[in-house]
């Protein structure tokens, strides 16, 4: 549940039932909008400041995770700031309402926006994070900006204290899916903890054929639809393993896991690792990607903190003309996938076989996006697009006949510009209108879209 504290403020001469009015239905709302509220209104500049110690004493203690500033008419901005400096480590909205007209046409006004033109800069000059949100006469309420602003302020601090587990370091040793610890910290609060291989293979080994015959028969592993049967021996592997490592995220509170894939259960354990990755996004509901990809477990959690989807990772095969083709060579999880959930035993080039994610991935209109760090700053590469169906395609290496692999067709408004400014491999997807719900996130933990 998101949760703010809305604190209303009008002059000490305005009628007050009027201010009280107007930031009681700003407030019914933000509420409307499924935000959860700490309210202290009306707050005036009294000359004895006993609404301002109220609005104080009321919201200290209180858990939220950002401030809206409801300017409901003309106040001092000293009033506003003598409440804002208790909390000033907190997001703020300085959110402005806007007047009336009257059955005869008069435009009636409490002089809200110059109430918050007066303290626009003021917030600026003080070094708060914030947005500025005003209402205007015969429009729409400002509420659904208010409230995605509060939503990307609850991710920011869900981030904060965020923990992904990354089995291994650096698949095949690659660049661009390293990071670097502190900045990370530092910025964005995600805490990247490694832990080693041999003790995923430890726990594996302990994993007793009872326990895995039941995640065979219970879990999404048994929904999934076989083209081919696999070996007895895979579908114990893809079980046991999954336990091992659910184990060792539901210890250590991890919401996202990458495991070392090439280097690490290709090559070491012998079991490519798409089923593992299924179920640990299907059965444990955590953020996965492949190959030790750092960043990409970030942006991740990022867009699952913003809008609840899967956020799952594509990677690119060919650049188009006008558009992207973009798939992956292993899984995508149950949430992205048009009709049943299809996989069948596969293998590629010399590695043993594994259980091959072959689904239909979902279309529409999507957004790609990755975080990204340069000279120790860090920046989020975000595009959107519209993904369809792609035509019949394979990855030269498979075993054929080669399957058809998940992916979309990205329609894109620039090619070249995303060719020219592309980070990794390795892109995070979501669906629908979330760019200003990003950028609002990016804002709030200072970090540059381009």
């Amino acid at each position: 549940m998101k949760k703010a504290a809305f604190v209303g403020f009008g002059e000490v001469n305005t009628p007050i039932d009027i201010i009280i009015k107007k930031c009681e239905n700003a407030a019914k709302d933000l509420e409307a909008q499924g935000v959860e509220l700490v309210k202290v209104y009306p707050v005036t500049d009294d000359y004895e400041e006993k609404d301002i110690k109220k609005a104080v004493a009321a919201l200290k203690g209180q858990d939220f995770d950002c401030l809206v500033v409801c300017i409901a008419g003309w106040i001092p901005t000293h009033a506003v700031v003598k409440v804002t400096e208790h909390f000033r480590e907190k997001p703020i909205v300085l959110w402005g309402l806007c007047g009336w007209i009257e059955s005869d046409g008069r435009l009636v006004t409490t002089a809200d926006q110059a109430g918050t033109s007066a303290i626009r800069k003021t917030f600026f000059d003080l070094g708060y994070t914030f947005k500025y949100v005003y209402d205007i006469i015969g429009k729409p309420s400002g509420a659904a900006k208010v409230a995605q602003y509060i939503t990307a302020a609850s991710a920011a601090a869900k981030l904060r204290h965020s923990r992904t587990g990354m089995a291994g370091y650096r698949d095949m040793n690659l660049y661009g899916t390293q990071c670097d610890g502190p900045s990370l910290k530092r910025v964005v609060g995600t805490e990247i903890e490694t832990f080693e291989m041999l003790e995923l293979e430890q726990r594996y080994n302990k994993v007793t054929a009872e326990e895995k015959q039941a995640v065979i028969d219970n879990c999404m592993l048994s929904k999934w639809k076989f083209l081919k049967e696999p070996k007895r021996e895979s579908l114990e592997m893809a079980a046991g393993y999954y336990l091992a490592a659910k184990a060792i995220c539901d210890e250590r509170g991890y919401e996202a896991i990458s495991l070392k894939d090439v280097d690490g259960m290709k090559k070491l354990c012998g079991f490519p690792p798409a089923p593992i990755f299924m179920l640990l996004a299907d059965e444990a509901g955590l953020a996965t990607i492949p190959e030790n990809d750092c960043l990409g477990n970030v942006t991740q959690l990022m867009i699952r903190y913003l809008t609840g989807q899967a956020a799952h990772y594509l990677e690119f095969y060919e650049f188009f003309e006008n558009s992207v083709l973009a798939g992956v060579p292993d899984y995508v999880p149950a949430a992205v996938v048009d009709g049943e959930v299809t996989v069948m035993p596969a293998a590629f080039g010399e590695l043993s076989e594994g259980i091959l994610n072959v689904s239909k991935v979902k279309g529409g209109k999507l957004t790609m996006c990755r975080l990204v760090a340069i000279d120790g700053e860090y920046y989020m590469h975000m595009v959107d697009g519209f993904g369809k169906t792609p035509q019949k395609w394979e990855e030269a290496g498979w075993t054929q006949p080669a399957p058809q692999l998940p992916g979309l067709e990205v329609e894109l408004e620039d090619v070249e510009d995303f060719a020219q400014n592309i980070m990794c491999q390795h892109y995070i997807i979501c669906y629908g209108e979330n760019r200003a719900l990003i950028e609002d996130l990016c804002d709030i933990l200072g970090i540059e879209v381009i």
